[in-house]
């Protein structure tokens, strides 16, 4: 079985080295152990896995959503639907997320219509609102 130093590891899951050791203070990768005063000595399946958290992060998952995922992989007893169901919660906190910040963008947009950017700060009309308070 081949194995790794975390430096490769790191180049080979194209993450760094200290994002690795991230992982391992959080019991997503398992650190090695020590082969007397040698380095640390990977797995290649832990490439694999490392890649595996990077695309669950990409699809907006947390890193405690990527454990469970991870835990949900090796649990006899889930099923596909299982983890269905988590993907299916994942996009209704996305659909959630962009509609907060489609109230954003339409706030700052009716915002950056009322300034004409020709009048000096303390008359402003975006500042002005921002010192606002809601009642």
């Amino acid at each position: 079985m081949e194995r790794l130093t975390i430096g490769v590891l790191a180049k080979l899951a194209g993450i760094g080295v200290e994002t690795i050791r991230f992982y391992e203070r959080k019991g997503l990768v398992i650190q090695p152990p020590r082969k007397g005063l040698s380095y640390r000595q990977y797995p290649l399946s832990v490439v694999g896995r490392i890649r595996f958290i990077k695309r669950a992060k990409d699809l907006g998952f947390s890193l405690k959503e990527v454990a469970e995922l991870l835990n949900l992989r090796v649990d006899p007893q889930t099923t596909c639907a299982d983890v269905k169901a988590r993907a299916e919660k994942k996009i209704e906190d996305v659909a959630d997320k962009i509609m907060e910040l489609q109230r954003i963008q339409n706030a700052l947009a009716k915002l950056a219509a009322t300034c004409y950017g020709d009048r000096p700060t303390d008359e402003c009309p975006i500042l002005a609102a921002l010192d606002k308070e809601e009642g």
